[in-house]
């Protein structure tokens, strides 16, 4: 097909607009040829994965590059080759990045979905980066540094309840966020019209979102188009949803496509920047362009491949650790919501980027176990209540972690952690290794667990199972002997892991105390995050590893076990489930042959589990023996005989620590 120098794209000639966007073509022009030698470099054997490509979309990410600002954060997704390259990124680094290599911008952790480069963020979870997108325009919002957060999404995004969580909360906190919804009319291989009800921009104008519209095709419009959206949400510090229409030409990945040939290759013909190619194709000017951007991507490609591949990936070992080493413990007796005040307040008062978001948190209510009564009145705008919306706020939680605060998020109940799950595992526990390590998630999680209040099967549970073992992340836990306030004193003190806190919800109406009972010690390994330990006077003959609010039961099953049966228990309390120490766990067991693990949760694929399987490894016949104690299987009832039933207690412990003894 011939097509003249005068073909007219997005109301432009070729050659006037070579003229008046050099820039934004060279641009377009290499995220497209960029893209192909991918899609080449695949079809070769030399990258790993997959490799999504927004060949004929190219002028979405132009006209956003040329409209943020060198301040601005920028969040995309897995189709992010195009947003990277437009907004800062080089060839060089993402090519080498793609091919898994050191030299690529995250060392080849990342690969095409996940890259990472000052401002720019993108990761491949459909809906997960909004809400963190979210948290990063308040970060700009609360330092009143004039910059804007903006995200790519597609329009089959719009299925992901995680979008409208995001847009109800920025509309109403007034963020400083721009959403480009790329709308390319599929979803991988199904059509828009099988998935989508309703218009699009209606979505976002229902949460009070301005919105804007504009086409790809004529890409000089959305140029201007863009630029004015970003100023309008940069003026105004109030968010904006801008569709953008436009069409995927290549495959969802690599070479899936199962769209009618014919119908992809009518828009082919329509595609600005093919229509450019072919008008242009005898312009010394464009012959120069193409010639350069051939060289630099060609350049990249050798370079990556002749790059080594980065150092496998280290696991902290346990192994050949010191014995542990421990301190008496003493501290003043203070109720543990109390301590847990305290600790919140202390945090705030000495850091202005301590954040806290949550349901109800703000006074006079104070949370629905009253943590963070009063701290709103003491710290206006940086207590915030928040909606229903569990996964929207950990993401924004995530967001404001990027930003360099130190977000701590209260979800109500444990019991709701299963929605916001996504932005545990795939974003926060991720971020630091996938960006190799340029940047960190200072957040905290806290809510309580926990049955033997009344409140039933749906908040009652002990979920700890799900958020334990994730890497890149630590899960901490309070129980009876040791300070809340201590506890996050030394989270604060080392903020930059992502952090779960467990609060067994029977702890907060109790006193935590350091008073002991007769023939027994109370003392704590030498470390932030330490092992409690209650020994008795004389030789153990069983250790008990007891797992938050159940330790206090745990206590008073050790004490019966010695005034009733003469026979003494040490009972072990870590404060860390995640990454957890066994050490004093191992150093205990060594001496009395026996094990007894007791949690308030189900066992199978428990802590508990993994603390007995663990011992057994590292023991092996040096443990003689070793059981768990519980809830039963089964959802929790309402009923408090019946619940009593469910969970474990000091008669459980007393007769599993029994038959432990007498094997």
């Amino acid at each position: 097909m011939t097509v003249s120098a005068a073909a007219v794209v997005g109301g432009l000639p070729a050659h006037e607009a070579l003229d008046r966007f050099p820039d934004e073509l060279r641009t377009a022009l290499l995220i497209r040829r960029t893209e192909q030698r991918l899609l080449g470099l695949y079809a070769e054997g030399k990258l790993f994965g997959t490799v999504h490509t927004c060949i004929g979309q190219e002028f979405s990410a132009v006209a956003a590059g040329r409209a943020l600002g060198p301040r601005d954060t920028v969040f995309s997704n897995h189709r992010g080759h195009g947003h990277f390259l437009a907004t800062g990124g080089t060839v060089a680094e993402l090519i080498a990045e793609v091919m898994g290599k050191e030299t690529g911008i995250c060392r080849g952790r990342g690969g095409s979905q996940h890259l990472h480069k000052g401002r720019y963020y993108s990761n491949g979870i459909q809906g997960g980066i909004v809400p963190v997108s979210a948290g990063l325009a308040f970060g700009h919002r609360l330092s009143g540094d004039g910059a804007i957060a903006a995200v790519f999404i597609g329009d089959g995004t719009l299925g992901e309840g995680a979008v409208y969580e995001s847009l109800n909360i920025a509309s109403k906190w007034d963020l400083p966020l721009l959403v480009i919804c790329e709308n390319n009319l599929y979803a991988q291989s199904t059509a828009q019209t099988e998935t989508l009800a309703g218009d699009i921009c209606a979505r976002a104008e229902a949460f009070g979102v301005d919105t804007r519209h504009g086409d790809t095709a004529d890409w000089p419009a959305l140029l201007f188009g863009m630029a004015e959206a970003v100023a309008s949400v940069r003026r105004g510090s109030r968010p904006l949803f801008y569709r953008v229409d436009t069409f995927r030409l290549m495959a969802h990945s690599k070479g899936d496509d199962n769209r009618p040939p014919d119908y992809v290759q009518a828009h082919w013909e329509r595609d600005p920047l093919a229509i450019l190619e072919r008008a242009l194709a005898g312009d010394p000017r464009w012959v120069a362009l193409e010639r350069n951007v051939d060289e630099e991507i060609r350049a990249a490609v050798e370079a990556a491949d002749a790059a080594p591949f980065g150092p496998p990936p280290v696991t902290p070992a346990q192994r050949g650790r010191a014995a542990p080493a421990w301190r008496p413990l003493e501290f003043g007796e203070e109720r543990t919501v109390k301590s847990i005040q305290r600790g919140l307040g202390a945090a705030l008062a000495a850091d202005e980027r301590v954040v806290v978001i949550g349901e109800d948190v703000e006074s006079p209510y104070g949370g629905a176990f009253k943590c963070t009564q009063d701290l709103s009145a003491r710290h206006p705008g940086r207590v915030r209540n928040t909606p229903i919306s569990e996964l929207a706020i950990v993401g924004i939680g995530n967001g404001l972690a990027l930003a360099g605060y130190r977000a701590v998020v209260e979800i109500m109940f444990g019991d709701f952690v299963t929605l916001a799950l996504d932005q545990w595992v795939n974003h926060a526990a991720k971020f630091a290794f996938m960006f190799a390590d340029k940047v960190t998630v200072p957040l905290l999680v806290r809510t309580p667990m926990g049955g033997k209040r009344g409140y039933g099967a749906t908040h009652s549970q002990s979920l700890e199972r799900h958020v334990v073992g994730v890497p890149g992340t630590r899960v901490l836990c309070l129980h009876h002997r040791y300070p809340a306030a201590d506890l996050l004193a030394a989270h604060f003190a080392d903020p930059d892991t992502p952090t779960f806190l467990v609060e067994n919800k029977i702890l907060y109406g109790r006193s935590c105390s350091a008073a002991v009972p007769a023939g027994f010690t109370l003392s704590a390994t030498a470390e932030p995050f330490p092992t409690v330990r209650l020994a008795p006077t004389e030789a153990a003959a069983v250790t008990i590893v007891a797992l938050g609010g159940v330790g206090a039961d745990a206590e008073e099953a050790a004490q019966r076990l010695f005034v009733e049966e003469e026979l003494t228990a040490e009972l072990l309390l870590p404060t860390r489930l995640y990454p957890f120490d066994v050490e004093p766990v191992l150093e205990s067991v060594r001496a009395t042959g026996r094990l007894l693990v007791v949690e308030e949760g189900q066992g199978f694929a428990s802590v508990g589990a993994e603390i007995v399987a663990t011992v057994a490894e590292r023991l092996g016949p040096a443990l003689h023996a070793a059981a768990r104690v519980a809830a039963a299987e089964c959802p929790i009832p309402a009923a408090r005989p019946l619940e009593q039933a469910c969970l474990p207690g000091v008669g459980e412990i007393l007769a599993a620590a029994s038959r432990l003894v007498a094997t």
